[in-house]
């Protein structure tokens, strides 16, 4: 099940998935991770059972939907899960709120993933914790 995290043990969940995969995993630094835009975003929490799988983040910029900090724990990653975050997100931003699309920063290696999901890339590679990233954006009609 797929929600906003409204609970401090939901959102402690997330921060959790989040050290779990972006620290422990992929090394990026706790100051990378713990940016100081989580309070003015709001959290998602997927959960399989009672179980914290996955989670990701939303805010708006510049008038556009922004999905951050998205991650799947390792042993649930080829169970389609991370699209259905992504898919849900779209949603979200569609009936929700008044933006023109959803952009996200994207690992380079995990394009395709995005693509396959409708978005394209645009603009410049780039670093971003020391991990190759693009941006990635699919615009609303």
């Amino acid at each position: 099940m797929i929600r906003v995290a409204e609970t401090d043990a939901d959102k402690q969940a997330c921060f959790d998935l989040r050290r779990q995969v972006f620290v422990g995993e992929q090394g990026v630094t706790e100051a990378e991770e713990v940016d100081g835009l989580d309070p003015e975003a709001t959290h998602v929490l997927l959960r399989v059972g009672d179980t914290p799988i996955g989670t990701m983040r939303l805010r708006v910029v510049d008038g556009m939907g922004k999905v951050e900090r998205v991650c799947v724990s390792p042993d649930h990653r080829s169970d389609g899960h991370g699209a259905d975050l992504i898919r849900w997100a779209i949603g979200y931003f569609r009936k929700g709120e008044k933006v023109k699309g959803v952009k996200l920063g994207a690992q380079v290696r995990a394009i395709g993933f995005y693509e396959a999901l409708g978005f394209e890339a645009y603009g410049p590679e780039y670093l971003d914790a020391r991990i190759p990233h693009r941006d990635m954006r699919v615009l609303f009609s």
